[in-house]
């Protein structure tokens, strides 16, 4: 009894200083009987004889396990505990066994080795209101719905050939995007990139998909605080999906009416769009040709043929072109964040890229798709950014099917599995001086970012990689070669690269946590 009293006021001490819970005191004598259960467990554990090799793990609290380890940046945190207790690692956050990985020796394992048994996502009732009833790609069960959904993304949506066909759209844009700073150039007053980088690649992606910009006048401002506050309820952690007995908590807190809310005004919003593309005559799609089908008009048109051999409708259409903003939105302006920061952390870098871009291009106006094919250090460039600052630093977890052995420990079915790629990106047994920026690792390295060299999975690996690497790639070398050809940078008040914040902003996808402002001066 004692023992249980000294886990009563611990409990009191990380649980009780939530405001949201200490208003309810009659949860303390209910905390009491969890406690209580959970020794009698652990007890009847070990009587048991138990002789599966578990990995190794750290300690935990009673109900909440290893929750208060996670910190409010938790790819940080997850790599600290791995160098103490290895590179895969039991936590248990509330009722959920999780496996943590940072090593691309088991991520390999996962991915490849055991990908069919860790095919499948964890389930979560905010993706489950948001996403249609998982009628997405990303987080859709594993079978023939999912299969269908996949190959129509890598075939019909996101192809090579598909990718190439929006150009237009990404020359067009980004002209515009270097036009606006050219205007500011000649204040030589600094101008907030994160912000630019934001919208250029929300008008990108809006033309692609929706068929027209949605950024601006007053219907495109609620369109961005409506996906904003989408992409931020999509990331948030609720309780009730590992602790079920606090799943009130959300009422209580409002977070279950934000969801509501976000849940109908999206669905409003995208009944909207596609309303507009069906009311679009034969005459005005000819008049703007095949190349300018967007994904709502290649959905519908699987949609009307009805075959897919599975249910298609309205609302899978809603839930792909959700997966094509959360995933290629937020994901790809942090990439050109990152890099665009550390070029202006490392002139030297700055300066060998913009000889490369400069001498390819020379008197040339514009920047092809067929000149960045030569660009290799700007390709450098953006692998080196991907393993320093990986976008999604903890991959979309997956749920083991069935009991499995990986890296020789026994795994439980139903174990929840998190890759922390960004830990992996900076493995010492992998890279070189793995803290420091440096493009040219790669110049005699053939690791690529594309699932099949598993020290560098920014888009994950295996079946549930990322279907959109050349959409969102071929949006970041165009615009970061476009912004070093046509200009040199200065930082503001004479600034220093190396006092450039480099601190990270909490979330799911990892933004820096102070706008990035330069100043740029035309050559």
């Amino acid at each position: 009894m004692e023992t249980i009293l000294k886990f009563q006021s611990m409990i009191h001490q990380h649980v009780f200083s939530f405001p949201n819970i200490v208003a309810y005191p009659f949860i303390l004598p209910a905390l009491t009987s969890f406690i209580f259960l959970w020794f009698v467990t652990k007890w009847l554990y070990k009587l048991s004889g138990n002789k599966k090799n578990l990995p190794p793990s750290p300690p935990k609290l009673p109900i909440l396990g290893n929750m208060h380890q996670l910190g409010s940046l938790p790819h940080q945190n997850l790599q600290s505990l791995a160098k103490k207790h290895g590179p895969v690692m039991l936590l248990q956050f509330g009722n959920v066994s999780t496996l943590i990985i940072s090593s691309s020796d088991a991520a390999r394992e996962i991915m490849k080795t055991h990908d069919l048994t860790f095919s499948n996502r964890p389930k979560s009732k905010v993706s489950e209101r948001l996403l249609y009833n998982y009628k997405d790609v990303s987080v859709a069960p594993y079978g023939e719905y999912w299969r269908q959904l996949k190959s129509i993304c890598v075939l019909q949506l996101l192809s090579n050939k598909r990718v190439q066909s929006f150009h237009a759209i990404r020359e067009e844009e980004t002209a515009m995007f270097i036009n606006k700073i050219r205007e500011a150039s000649y204040s030589r007053s600094p101008v907030n990139l994160s912000e630019m980088f934001t919208q250029i690649t929300n008008n990108v992606v809006c033309r692609s998909a929706l068929g027209r910009k949605y950024g601006e006048g007053d219907d495109g401002k609620r369109f961005l605080f409506l996906l904003r506050e989408f992409l931020e309820v999509l990331g948030t952690f609720s309780i009730g999906d590992f602790v079920p007995w606090l799943s009130w908590l959300n009422r209580v807190n409002g977070f279950d009416a934000r969801v509501d809310k976000v849940v109908k005004e999206m669905d409003e919003f995208l009944e909207g769009v596609i309303r507009e593309r069906l009311e679009i005559s034969p005459e005005q799609k000819d008049l703007q040709g095949k190349n300018a089908e967007n994904f709502v008009d290649i959905l519908l048109g699987i949609y009307r043929e009805n075959s897919t051999g599975v249910s298609f409708d309205r609302d899978s259409i809603k839930a792909i072109i959700l997966d094509v903003f959360s995933a290629g939105t937020d994901t790809t302006s942090t990439v050109i964040e990152w890099a665009m920061t550390e070029l202006l952390r490392h002139p030297e870098c700055m300066k060998k890229l913009q000889n490369e871009v400069r001498g390819i291009i020379k008197d040339k106006q514009d920047i092809t798709e067929r000149d960045i094919e030569k660009m290799h250090y700007l390709k450098a460039v953006i692998k080196e950014t991907l393993r320093c600052h990986t976008p999604i630093p903890l991959l979309v977890p997956r749920v083991a099917s069935k009991d499995v052995k990986i890296m020789g420990y026994d795994v439980s079915a139903g174990t929840m599995v998190i890759t922390n790629a960004w830990a992996i990106g900076r493995d010492p047994l992998i890279w070189d001086e793995p803290e420091k920026f440096n493009p040219e690792r790669f110049f005699n390295c053939s690791i690529d970012y594309k699932g099949l060299d598993f020290e560098l999975i920014p888009f994950g690996a295996g079946r549930r990689s990322c279907p959109g690497i050349a959409f969102a790639i071929a949006s970041n070398e165009l615009v970061l070669a476009n912004l070093v050809k046509e200009f040199d940078w200065e930082l503001p008040d004479g600034g220093n690269g190396k006092d450039i914040n480099m601190l990270e902003l909490p979330g799911v996808t990892i933004r820096r946590l102070v706008p990035l402002a330069a100043i740029p001066i035309r050559v």
